[in-house]
């Protein structure tokens, strides 16, 4: 009788554990965002850390938002190129995603018709893929001229409209043209300028990603330039 007991006892035990562990909330896997962009995304020239996806995980940590930010920035990328990988990137199953493309396009002085259909695709498909979007703005470097700077300039607040997604106005607000924050090629920002970029960013992606945030602060001190990416 003591055997048999013994055995219940234990039976019992285990159960009650299996029960009480069901019960306990399981730990909340790390949200999954997608960075698509060029270098700037990249982080070309930075020592590893450094770059933007990594400095913006760590920023979202500190904020109590465990995210994943999947790195998908390639040096040269054009719009075209985003587009074309995008399939690519979506095999990961990202929850969100942050899309920096377009410098490379005004750089090359690609047709900003074009830009806006590989933009809209990209968009497009990510709307359909259910993952939320903060689109990133960028400005057409102004030696190309008023006429293709106001076509170039216009693409983003258009798309953002045309998609219903949050729209970031600028990635390089208030790093661009400022060689204290930029590497000696004064185009890609330096871990300053990367700081600052994320800083600026934070709320909009804390948005995105349900996370909350405060209003982020003014942005007055962005200037009209385009990047290499």
């Amino acid at each position: 009788m003591k055997i048999v007991a013994f055995k219940l006892a234990r039976v019992v035990l285990a159960v009650t554990a299996a029960l009480m562990a069901s019960e306990l909330p399981a730990a909340a896997a790390p949200i999954k965002v997608l960075a698509l962009g060029t270098s700037l995304t990249q982080g070309y020239g930075l020592p590893p850390g450094t770059e933007f996806t990594a400095v913006l995980q760590d920023r979202l940590k500190a904020a109590g938002v465990q995210a994943t930010i999947v790195n998908a920035g390639v040096s040269g990328d054009t719009s075209a190129d985003g587009l074309s990988r995008l399939d690519w990137s979506l095999a990961d199953n990202p929850k969100a995603a942050i899309v920096e493309l377009g410098s490379n396009d005004a750089l090359r002085g690609l047709s900003p018709a074009q830009t806006e259909k590989n933009l809209a695709a990209i968009l497009a498909k990510l709307k359909a893929a259910h993952v939320a979007v903060l689109l990133c703005g960028m400005r057409a470097p102004r030696n190309l001229g008023p006429e293709y700077a106001a076509q170039f300039d216009a693409i983003y607040p258009k798309l953002a409209r045309q998609y219903g997604v949050p729209f970031y106005p600028f990635i390089l607000d208030g790093v661009a043209l400022n060689p204290k924050l930029n590497q000696a090629d004064g185009i890609h920002p330096n871990p300053a300028g990367v700081k600052l970029i994320v800083g600026r960013i934070l709320p909009d992606v804390l948005r995105l990603v349900g996370g909350g945030a405060t209003p982020p602060g003014p942005r007055s001190d962005a200037r009209p330039g385009g990047s290499k990416g």
